[in-house]
């Protein structure tokens, strides 16, 4: 989905550019986007200049969307399950943890619902090769410098 956000607009990309970029195996990538289809997160399109795109903007695809797509879903336990069909465990009512577990459910959707595909686009590659890069190209702290926690003055660590 990463790969499809950078190149959201420019037209549709073959799996097999994908796979050689993430290099991940293409049968696998076949099988995930059987799923964001389903899910209506990416369009196919067939052909010689075909291949997949994003069903929407970047910034309009939620991560809890990609997930539940790709993994079901979301549950921490099988007692603590966000799908509408989910059964209660039969002890739930007297389970001491269950609490715990409905707790970081809420927690891992929060923060999924909260994060769209355009939050994990980076702007530009950022290159981890030891080769030096090209002139012009950003090095690992300038781009992790703008993700630095601010300190309190006269804190110490």
């Amino acid at each position: 989905m990463v790969q499809l956000g950078r190149r959201y607009g420019t037209g549709p990309a073959s799996l097999a550019e994908i796979a050689l970029d993430e290099d991940l195996p293409r049968a696998y990538l076949e099988q995930l986007v059987t799923s964001l289809r389903d899910a209506g997160l990416v369009t196919s399109t067939r052909g010689a200049r075909g291949g997949y795109e994003l069903g929407a903007a970047p910034d309009q695809i939620r991560m809890s969307d990609v997930l539940r797509a790709l993994e079901g879903p979301i549950a921490p336990m099988i007692c603590a399950s966000d799908a509408e069909e989910h059964q209660a465990c039969d002890r739930s009512a007297r389970c001491t943890v269950n609490v715990l577990w409905v707790r970081v459910r809420d927690a891992i959707t929060s923060t999924l619902d909260s994060m769209t595909l355009a939050d994990l686009v980076p702007v530009g590659r950022v290159t981890l090769d030891p080769r030096p890069a090209p002139a012009g190209s950003p090095v690992l702290a300038d781009v992790l410098e703008p993700l630095a926690e601010p300190t309190l003055s006269g804190a110490s660590s």
